[in-house]
């Protein structure tokens, strides 16, 4: 069973920057694809970022390239969101998500994936 807590979100002025943390316990970390995702209220939850086991694949939502970073650290067993230039519109709850099952890509649909954290709130203000 794998654990995954997120930590890092908060309040931040529009233009400003946080860090998003995921670690995860449990099972093997390093063999698994991982993800961030979002959910604003009254939407349905979306990849922001996502990433392959190596970190050699990553993936990002249209809106956020060139402003988020997603990379891990497997010997820490953490996955990181940096998020940079933040907007009002980034304002929700951000998830982390494994699929823990070993796999060489990434993978960019809630369905892939068999994990989740709690979620922390990221509010923008304008």
């Amino acid at each position: 069973q794998v654990q995954l807590v997120e930590s890092g979100g908060g309040l931040v002025q529009a233009g400003g920057s946080l860090r998003l943390s995921c670690a995860a316990s449990g099972r093997t970390f390093s063999s698994f694809p991982m993800g961030w995702f979002r959910q604003a209220p009254g939407k349905e939850r979306d990849v922001v970022a996502a990433i392959s086991w190596n970190g050699g694949k990553t993936y990002y939502e249209d809106s956020v390239k060139g402003r988020f970073t997603i990379s891990r650290d497997n010997a820490k067993n953490t996955v990181y969101l940096q998020m940079n230039s933040l907007k009002p519109e980034d304002t929700a709850v951000y998830y982390c998500a494994a699929r823990t099952a070993y796999s060489g890509t990434y993978y960019s649909q809630p369905r892939d994936y068999d994990c989740w954290g709690q979620g922390t709130q990221v509010t923008v203000s304008s």
